[in-house]
């Protein structure tokens, strides 16, 4: 496969070391083609999603009644292992996008302008959202591992698929913010996950960082989603609709809900039960 040294986008970005297969969103006929077909398809991530949940509790009954669990140690590293790999490539392509836009542009460019669609980071950008199918595969794991499924897991990988899907077909400006930051956090995550798997001892620290991480994720979601919406309130032209940004605001208000539950407690619960007993002792 043919690298090339250096690649521009056609807003300006040079990102190194493209491969071949990254120029496909150059092609403005295939570029279109994915445009339409995501347009008029999108709502088959409802379907699966659908799928998907029942598929879980599905599994869930089968595995109780079996009673015996599924090791699969060397797929789970294998698998994060490639997620890992996958959200760092996707980091190296859309965040120095992301800076760009920031520094040369501006805030309001960067949550309004949709440019970022096309070329080298449009594909990443188009990979993220695709991604979301086999990113659902985590939850087989846990399920066939015989691991407790908290509702944060599913919903959080229920609605991201649907609202990804529902977002790309309409292409939004906020995306520049949202897939930057998810790629960047599943890049710790997923790679924090793989060292587990592989049995190598990691400072518990890291884990609380990571939950840390996506609580900020969620906050600057809700801030951009805020800051796009009184954006078109007083006039800017902005390429994301009201309804896909009350949506992604509702969406990230409880994920940050959530994540501020699991972390209180995963952590701070736990942190101060152990203080508790530790003076009762």
């Amino acid at each position: 496969m043919k690298i090339h040294s250096a690649v521009t986008d056609p807003n300006g970005v040079t990102h190194p070391w493209v491969f071949d297969f990254e120029l496909a969103f150059f092609d403005q006929e295939k570029f279109q083609w994915v445009q339409k077909t995501m347009y008029d398809w999108w709502w088959l991530s409802i379907v699966y999603t659908l799928f998907y949940i029942v598929a879980i509790f599905i599994g869930q009954q089968w595995m109780i009644k079996r009673k015996e669990k599924f090791e699969l140690r060397t797929l789970l590293i294998t698998w994060n292992a490639m997620l890992t790999i996958f959200s760092v490539w996707g980091a190296c392509r859309c965040v120095p996008e992301f800076i760009y836009a920031l520094r040369y542009h501006g805030f309001l460019y960067s949550i309004c302008d949709a440019s970022y669609k096309n070329g080298i980071t449009g594909l990443w950008a188009w990979l993220f959202m695709a991604s979301k199918l086999p990113e659902t595969i985590d939850t087989l794991f846990i399920v066939l591992r015989g691991q407790k499924l908290i509702f944060l897991h599913w919903y959080h990988h229920a609605s991201v698929l649907v609202y990804c899907f529902f977002s790309y077909a309409m292409f939004v400006s906020t995306g520049r913010w949202f897939v930057s930051m998810n790629y960047v956090v599943h890049s710790i995550m997923y790679g924090y996950f793989a060292l587990r798997a592989a049995r190598v001892r990691v400072p518990r620290f890291l884990q609380q960082f990571i939950t840390i991480l996506q609580l900020i994720q969620m906050v600057f979601g809700c801030f951009v989603n805020l800051a796009a919406l009184n954006s078109k309130q007083r006039g800017y032209e902005c390429a994301t609709s009201d309804i896909n940004i009350k949506l992604s605001l509702l969406l990230y208000a409880s994920y940050l809900i959530l994540f501020g539950h699991f972390f209180y407690n995963s952590y701070l619960r736990k942190d101060s039960s152990k203080k508790s007993n530790s003076k009762t002792e």
